[in-house]
């Protein structure tokens, strides 16, 4: 019975990554096609200011590290449209980082692929997110590591947002004030 469990599991964790995959492909694909304006004016609008304070406080530690509460970085993220909104402006940051690679490959590519990692970062917090406020609904216990994820989650995404700002500005600076109003 306990070895059926086990391959039970087994086989449900193989098809979860099967799905992620398969997600991650098509998403990929319908972004391809897309010119520059496209994918700009995909962008949903965030909270810029919210988010350069949570990313801030995380990457660059000041005294006074324990004073952002919980609530309040949720709030300055936007709750959970914020998070879903930051989910899906980094499959648009990636598309828009490939763009700026026609103009300058070897920074473009690098830059790409430091994205790419931040884009993954992004992804895991949102994930540990979401399974503790799971958690949480069904044991009505908090789960200590969602402030930290939330902080995690906002990291990656500024940076990516900062990666690309830094590379507009590099490859096509004549982009980068539509870039920076519409990210």
């Amino acid at each position: 019975m306990h070895a059926l469990a086990s391959l039970v599991c087994f086989g449900m964790a193989i098809l979860a990554m099967g799905g992620t995959a398969v997600y991650a492909r098509r998403s990929s694909i319908r972004l391809d096609g897309r010119n520059w304006e496209d994918i700009l004016s995909a962008m949903e609008p965030m909270d810029v200011d919210g988010l350069h304070c949570v990313a801030t406080d995380y990457l660059d530690p000041q005294k006074g590290q324990i004073s952002m509460e919980p609530e309040v970085i949720w709030h300055l993220l936007g709750g959970e449209l914020g998070l879903r909104r930051m989910r899906n402006n980094a499959d648009l940051l990636l598309s828009l980082a490939a763009h700026a690679a026609q103009w300058n490959t070897e920074e473009g590519a690098i830059v790409a692929e430091r994205m790419r990692r931040d884009a993954l970062r992004l992804r895991s917090a949102l994930r540990q997110i979401r399974l503790g406020m799971f958690s949480q609904i069904f044991t009505g216990r908090h789960w200590v590591s969602v402030p930290f994820q939330l902080q995690e989650a906002a990291s990656a995404y500024y940076l990516m947002r900062q990666r690309l700002l830094a590379l507009y500005e590099t490859s096509h600076v004549g982009l980068l004030p539509q870039l920076a109003q519409a990210i």
